[in-house]
């Protein structure tokens, strides 16, 4: 599995509907407004790099309303959260 995390900044009038767009697609697991620098966060999850290149030079291009992206591909998770999950397999 690949994972990215997508900052994006957007225009104004379409965070809501930009979020909504980007929540619908299929290897985006999660979309979030935030404050500061970026106007949304998407954390995309997808079984290769090849899908990963796919989904961040088609699919988010076609999305009305992203002004600019960067994005951070993740090397290795450290979340506490994901630890306890994978301990809970078979539970």
């Amino acid at each position: 599995m690949v994972t990215a995390i997508v900052l994006m900044n957007v225009e104004r009038q379409k965070v809501n509907d930009v979020a909504q767009a980007l929540a619908g697609l299929p290897g985006i697991s999660e979309v979030y407004s935030v404050g500061g620098r970026y106007d949304l966060v998407a954390i995309i999850r997808v079984p290769s790099n090849e899908a990963m290149a796919d989904m961040v030079t088609h699919e988010l291009v076609k999305v009305d309303g992203i002004v600019n992206t960067e994005t951070l591909l993740a090397f290795k998770a450290h979340s506490r959260h994901d630890l306890e999950r994978m301990f809970s397999i078979g539970s």
